[in-house]
């Protein structure tokens, strides 16, 4: 048996500048922090000649052409087309649809056992080149390549999406301190609206490639905080990288009608008015996480517990996808 995991994400700065709709013309830059919140896979080979997937739903098909979960078909088509038999487990501390990557975590943990069942030894940026060719050309999600990239790699790492397609890795030069102080001072909330990024995306998408005007200009200025984040960050200002998270919100909310509702407008305020320097909304938006930073953390909490949100606590991961057994 082989069992991998993979870290869920959150992103510090510069989110939606890594669709290949925009980062082909212009360049994209972000940073996306792994965190504790994994998806598991667990891989087998039964003894009957037939496939067993235990996911959200239960599989259980004799050929891989029938195998109804299209992450698990493509990819078991991508490494090895011609197997006869495997038994396949997914579970995740996380639910998806809740805007902290899952499904790009989800990726990257299957080829990664996959691989390691076919005996093939790839490095982190192969895994996740692997898992964007599953999801974006294969599958055609209008997505970008960050979750999968975060996933692989870990840590609280620098993506720069070139226009050629190549994508540059670097850790956030982030001392120690300030490293601990951001884990401490950033809060995640649940909404209790879990949503498909797709539909969100694919607007995006739609309008990067049509160079929509506004939509350019938008995704400009994101990119543009995304390198002042990492400049604050660096310099131990995380005063600074709050406001930003607040600025970039705005900006974020005028991407699409869907991307926040009356509901988490209200919370996102109220965590204003409670000790929150900046937060966002996390992923594509329209439900999920709500992250915050404050160095007023009991009182935020509370405000929010009050209103309903379900807090949860993470720290850094910096492993990125790894087999544990």
């Amino acid at each position: 048996m082989i069992i991998t995991r993979s870290p869920l994400r959150i992103t510090l700065g510069g989110g939606g500048t890594d669709l290949e709709s925009y980062y082909s013309k212009h360049g994209g830059f972000l940073i996306s922090a792994a965190i504790d919140k994994y998806v598991y896979i667990t891989v087998n080979k039964p003894f009957i000649p037939e496939f067993f997937l235990k996911y959200s739903r239960i599989e259980n098909t004799k050929d891989i052409d029938s195998i109804e979960h299209p992450i698990i078909r493509e990819s078991l088509k991508e490494i090895n087309p011609n197997i006869k038999q495997l038994e396949i487990t997914s579970i995740a501390n996380i639910p998806a649809g809740t805007g902290l990557g899952s499904s790009g975590s989800f990726t990257t943990a299957l080829l990664k056992a996959l691989n390691h069942y076919e005996n093939n030894i790839l490095s982190q940026s192969e895994l996740a080149e692997q898992a964007c060719k599953i999801e974006i050309e294969k599958l055609k999600e209008p997505i970008g390549k960050q979750d999968q990239y975060i996933a692989a790699h870990g840590g609280i790492t620098c993506f720069e999406f070139c226009k050629n397609g190549e994508v540059k890795v670097s850790p956030l030069k982030i001392s120690k301190e300030t490293l601990h102080d951001l884990e401490d001072n950033l809060l995640l909330f649940f909404t209790g609206y879990s949503r498909s990024a797709s539909a969100i995306l694919k607007d995006q998408n739609d309008k990067s490639k049509s160079s929509d005007e506004d939509m350019i200009s938008n995704l400009h200025f994101v990119k543009e905080l995304g390198l002042k984040s990492k400049e604050a960050l660096e310099n131990g200002d995380l005063k600074k990288f709050g406001e930003l998270m607040n600025v970039h919100w705005e900006h974020k909310k005028k991407r699409s009608g869907n991307m926040s509702n009356p509901k988490i407008d209200e919370w996102y305020n109220l965590a204003l008015q409670n000790g929150a320097i900046g937060g966002k909304l996390i992923g594509a938006g329209g439900g999920g996480f709500l992250m915050f930073y404050t160095e007023e953390k009991s009182k935020l909490r509370k405000a929010l517990t009050e209103a309903g949100l379900d807090e949860v606590r993470f720290k850094f991961d910096f492993e990125g996808t790894k087999i544990i057994v």
